[in-house]
């Protein structure tokens, strides 16, 4: 099945990438038994409010950013399977994302950043115990039944919002957090808004990607990656305190 064949049954909602959910914060059981070493342990953490883009930043917000800054582009961007505004933004890395966070909190006069691990997966969860942000099994939008690789990622605009109105979350494309990874941070992370260790080597990413067997993961799954390195599988949503 084409990648985008998924894309026709159901109209496209306009993309609004300066919208944000509001994230009312609170306490839940961050990580699984059920999932990798650097899942576990389950453990209580509380966030506080924020708010969190409803998709991950697109092509066409992206493209602005460049235009008004020279940045330099990210990798893969010449690819036409790459180039529809309304595909999440690939091929940037974790300083990419943050100067592009850098340059919305200017242009938009308020602190934008990107969420915390801790945020990410509270926001994902939606507010239910679920491993993923539909509940159990797999919904019928996700392009080909959620089987890749596929040929491209697919528009922020497919599929139906979680309990928090974000949609495509732990699908798509790998989201980057603010956080180093740390294996073991949750053995030893603080209860309220935790942040991740004070240093590290690789940054930690959440979300399943348009290029593996399966386009969607838990919430849990924990990613991570040279803070300088672009593949074109890597994207980000933005987010915002309260």
């Amino acid at each position: 099945m084409p990648h985008n064949a998924g894309q026709q049954s159901r109209p496209r909602r306009p993309v609004k990438n300066v919208e944000f959910a509001p994230i009312g914060g609170g306490w839940f059981t961050m990580g699984t038994e059920l999932g990798h070493d650097d899942e576990r342990p389950p453990h209580r953490v509380f966030v506080d409010p924020f708010e969190l883009g409803v998709y991950p930043v697109t092509r066409a917000e992206y493209e602005r950013f460049v235009c008004a800054t020279g940045h330099e582009l990210p990798c893969d961007w010449s690819l036409p399977h790459f180039a529809r505004a309304d595909l999440p933004v690939v091929g940037v890395s974790w300083i990419d994302a943050v100067a592009y966070c850098l340059w919305r909190s200017e242009r938009d006069r308020r602190t934008i950043r990107l969420p915390t691990e801790a945020e990410w997966e509270f926001a994902a969860r939606g507010g239910q115990p679920a491993l993923h942000p539909w509940g159990e099994g797999v919904p019928a939008w996700l392009p080909n039944g959620g089987r890749g690789p596929l040929a491209a990622p697919w528009a922020v605009t497919v599929g139906e919002p979680n309990a928090f109105g974000l949609c495509g979350i732990a699908a798509n494309v790998h989201e980057w957090c603010a956080d180093w990874h740390d294996a073991d941070y949750y053995s030893r992370s603080p209860e309220r808004n935790p942040a991740g260790p004070s240093e590290g080597r690789r940054r930690a990413a959440r979300g399943g990607a348009w290029r593996h067997a399966h386009t969607f993961c838990r919430v849990t799954l924990r990613s991570k990656l040279d803070p300088a390195f672009r593949y074109n599988d890597f994207g980000f949503r933005v987010a915002h305190s309260l």
